[in-house]
């Protein structure tokens, strides 16, 4: 039975739909985990320093290939941990430009996966947050400093749109639980009319964290995963990331089928979702307007 080594930085307490469709894209492809194959889980807990071990207990158990659907981090860990087992990456920046394949039509070396573009729709949430809350001039930004990669191309996004939506865009850094507690702190002097929260591994298992300070805080606040919305967040958009690891497991089946990572293309996600919490909007004192509602795909209430 073929083995599949899992290698993620978080913890699996908050990844059981993106595991299922993981489960999901192995079984459209003829596996299925404890019958056809076994997966070998590593997961970090949150420190990233473990990342190079666990992916190196990978290599030594000889997995037949290595999935990081957890970014950049995992994906280089494994990458430094082996040249020859084929790795299946999910990362929200453009691979190409981390250095993790030579392009996405051909990645050229053992990597290849699937590029949910989450920095890439920085613009549109901040459009569709603007619709939601149509009298904000004040936009806080919370992004992590420590991952430059994910941060420095939506930024620049962020600025183009801010300036054609004349709004005033004030960055916030924080890369630990205390300083996203600190830079919401700022908002008692400082307040913002929204917030939006960068793409990062590491604040979505803040995310019940993110979600309580928003709602400590009273402020309209709009995150890229949906998980955000199920935890009480205002809004969220962007790819499908459950559907991401979908396509990550497709992408392991037909490396298990004998298919070569180095000519297996590397898939865009065309899958988007934004996601309202209607309830939290109403405990805002927000009225979602109809043109919003219209463009959502689910309306929690």
């Amino acid at each position: 039975m073929p083995v599949i080594g899992l290698l993620d930085p978080r913890t699996p307490d908050a990844l059981a739909d993106r595991l299922r469709g993981f489960r999901q894209g192995l079984k459209e492809t003829g596996f299925v985990e404890g019958e056809s194959i076994a997966i070998e889980y590593r997961w970090a807990d949150n420190q990233m320093d473990r990342l190079p071990a666990l992916a190196t207990d990978l290599v030594r158990r000889r997995v037949a290939v290595i999935a990081v659907p957890g970014g950049p981090d995992a994906a280089f860990a494994a990458k430094t941990a082996t040249a020859t087992i084929p790795i299946v990456f999910v990362v929200a920046v453009d691979p190409v430009r981390l250095g993790l394949v030579a392009s996405l039509a051909r990645p050229g070396g053992n990597l290849t996966g699937i590029n949910f573009l989450g920095g890439e729709v920085t613009a549109k949430r901040l459009e569709l947050l603007r619709m939601l809350v149509p009298g904000a001039t004040r936009v806080a930004v919370l992004v992590n400093p420590t991952n430059p990669t994910m941060t420095e191309g939506a930024s620049r996004e962020l600025e183009l749109a801010g300036r054609t939506m004349g709004l005033k865009l004030r960055v916030l850094n924080a890369s630990t639980s205390q300083e996203i507690n600190a830079a919401f702190a700022t908002f008692v002097n400082e307040r913002p009319d929204a917030v939006l929260v960068g793409v990062d591994p590491f604040f979505n298992s803040r995310r019940v964290q993110l979600v309580h300070l928003a709602t400590r805080y009273a402020v309209p606040a709009s995150y890229v995963a949906r998980e955000f919305a199920d935890a009480g967040g205002l809004m969220t958009y962007g790819a499908s990331i459950s559907d991401a690891w979908r396509q990550a497991g497709i992408h392991c089946g037909r490396i298990l089928k004998g298919a070569k990572p180095a000519e297996l293309p590397v898939v865009q996600s065309v899958k988007f979702e934004l996601v309202i919490n209607a309830e939290t909007a109403r405990m805002l004192g927000l009225t979602v307007p109809p043109s919003l509602l219209s463009l959502a795909d689910e309306v929690i209430e």
